[in-house]
């Protein structure tokens, strides 16, 4: 669990750019002053809890005395026209922060709910559902949180990480003995290398060498990717990616491979309808 202190500056970001130089001028002309509600935060679709400590960090924010009661844990499953929060306290301030805590809020509900379902499609597999780096400049990492409430896995975080040779690492460096031998004596004894190959001759190139921990088998179709998973033989970890659609996922998944890289999870997850009732 991401701690507040992480969380916090996404938060108080998005308070400052909803409530600009002069606050709510709603509240400010039609609330009465020491108005107090009780206001729920109803789901209005079915999925995955995620994201409601960003909406009880919003609320709180705006007004530390909001009185927050969360009824479903992030990473429950959520049912349509369930509860998940009840906010008590003034009437402004509960206005103040709706919009920022059911953004947050529907957003990663989205996330979580859309990896489930890909999830699901794994059952009886060793195949797990990670994501990539294809999330939302600045929310990385509570999109990434947002994944793991769904079930899925986390890819690496950031080009830090770990060592991912791609196609066009491959081209600049020469080849796939150049950029592996390359990778291997540049990485220190705590950093993985992965690195990408679309044909089977290049994943054979790179057994052959060594020095890869994980290979990225990209867009290979179904019989391409069980034949790369008997030449590996479990010598490296298999990664599977490129268009991964939903209805493909448990076929690739029989195959064999290890995981399923998919970007829809954070770059095309539908918002999770969520209202904030008086």
């Amino acid at each position: 669990m991401l701690p507040d202190l992480l969380l916090e500056p996404l938060v108080r970001a998005a308070l400052v750019e909803d409530l600009g130089p002069m606050g709510d001028a709603t509240c400010r002309a039609v609330i009465p002053p020491g108005l107090r509600y009780q206001a729920r935060l109803n789901a209005r679709g079915a999925g995955v809890a995620s994201g409601l400590r960003l909406a009880q960090i919003a609320f709180r924010l705006v007004d530390p005395g909001l009185q927050i009661t969360a009824l479903v844990q992030d990473g429950e499953a959520i049912a349509k026209g369930q509860t998940l929060m009840e906010i008590s306290g003034s009437a402004a301030s509960i206005l103040m922060g709706e919009r920022v805590a059911l953004n947050f809020a529907g957003r990663m509900c989205g996330i979580a709910s859309l990896t489930a379902r890909f999830v699901a499609e794994t059952a009886g597999t060793k195949a797990r559902i990670t994501c990539t780096r294809k999330t939302t400049p600045g929310l990385r990492m509570v999109e990434k949180e947002a994944v793991r409430h769904g079930g899925g896995s986390n890819h690496r975080y950031g080009l830090s990480d770990a060592i991912l040779i791609k196609d066009n690492h491959i081209a600049a460096a020469g080849g796939v003995r150049p950029v592996l031998q390359a990778a291997c004596a540049a990485r220190s004894h705590m950093m993985r290398i992965e690195i990408e190959v679309d044909r089977l001759d290049q994943l054979a190139e790179v057994l052959d060498h060594g020095g890869a921990d994980v290979v990225l088998l990209d867009n290979m179709d179904t019989p391409t990717l069980i034949a790369a998973v008997q030449m590996a033989q479990g010598a490296v970890v298999l990664e599977a990616s490129g268009n991964m659609a939903l209805p493909r996922i448990a076929e690739v998944a029989a195959t064999g491979v290890d995981f399923i890289s998919v970007g829809a999870l954070t770059h095309s997850a539908p918002v999770l309808d969520l209202g904030l009732d008086f």
